[in-house]
């Protein structure tokens, strides 16, 4: 898609999720929103498109690392509850808990007891959140075994994205087979009428990234909320114009001083 024509069509959506936003605050709605998908799929360009044109202290990105020792010991759904949102706020998981039975499943990190018993208690835990009054809604971003390798060899070659590449991501390489199987056992066990997940193909990261924004804006209610109006007095005299020099580094200090 050229950056033209989506830079135009983003900037329309823009405008609907500031409004989304508003509405969210006005109501006092919780929003989760979780992306899941394969290494490269563009989870973090689509949270970013998101993200980027919202009040950061309303929306916030979850993107936990590694747990740690003592979370290793809780319930497994105990880390990620702390980041679900308060009234009028918007969670973007970059990943979710869905790790148990995606990457932690595959890559040998999670033994298929417990793998089970997240199959199992997925649902009940969506469940309740959904229950309670949040809106979850669940997107996996869908990318062919051809683009992954592509956008693998881009963070290898360009020294700017270097970081983005793992020792997990270049052992993901052989396993694309073995993460469709468990995207399939997660599909099964937690596609719910409660907490549905949509597919998006992202072989085509712009227009996925479009598709996905157009699909979460009607799946919500009307969210029309007029703008709270702004008293904007004049300031009684003409601007002031500020005086300044041109800046220059400040001089080394003296020894011992």
């Amino acid at each position: 898609m050229k950056n033209g024509a989506y830079d135009d069509a983003l900037d329309e959506l823009a405008l609907e999720l500031v409004g989304m936003a508003r509405w969210a605050r006005a109501k006092g709605e919780r929003i989760v929103v979780v992306f899941e998908g394969r290494d490269t799929a563009g989870k973090g360009g689509a949270i970013k498109a998101i993200h980027g044109r919202l009040d950061p202290r309303q929306c916030r990105i979850a993107a936990l690392p590694k747990p740690s020792e003592d979370e290793r010991t809780q319930w497994y759904f105990q880390r990620y509850t702390s980041h679900l949102p308060a009234a009028g706020e918007i969670v973007l998981f970059d990943r979710s808990w869905y790790n148990r039975a995606g990457v932690e499943r595959v890559m040998g990190w999670a033994s298929e007891r417990q793998v089970a018993e997240f199959l199992r208690a997925a649902p009940i835990f969506e469940k309740m959140l959904v229950d309670d009054g949040i809106r979850l809604f669940k997107y996996w971003l869908s990318a062919s075994q051809e683009s992954q390798e592509e956008r693998f060899r881009e963070r290898l070659d360009d020294p700017l994205k270097r970081w983005k590449l793992s020792p997990t991501d270049v052992a993901a390489r052989a396993k694309y087979a073995d993460y469709t199987a468990a995207r399939e056992a997660i599909f099964a066990a937690t596609h719910t009428a409660w907490a549905p997940w949509t597919v998006v193909n992202f072989n085509d990261q712009k227009r996925g990234r479009l598709t996905l924004i157009r699909h979460l804006l009607d799946r919500l209610p009307d969210t029309h909320v007029e703008p709270e109006p702004i008293d904007w007095p004049d300031l009684g005299h003409d601007p002031l114009t500020e005086e300044f020099g041109v800046l220059s580094p400040i001089p080394d200090f003296p020894d011992g001083e």
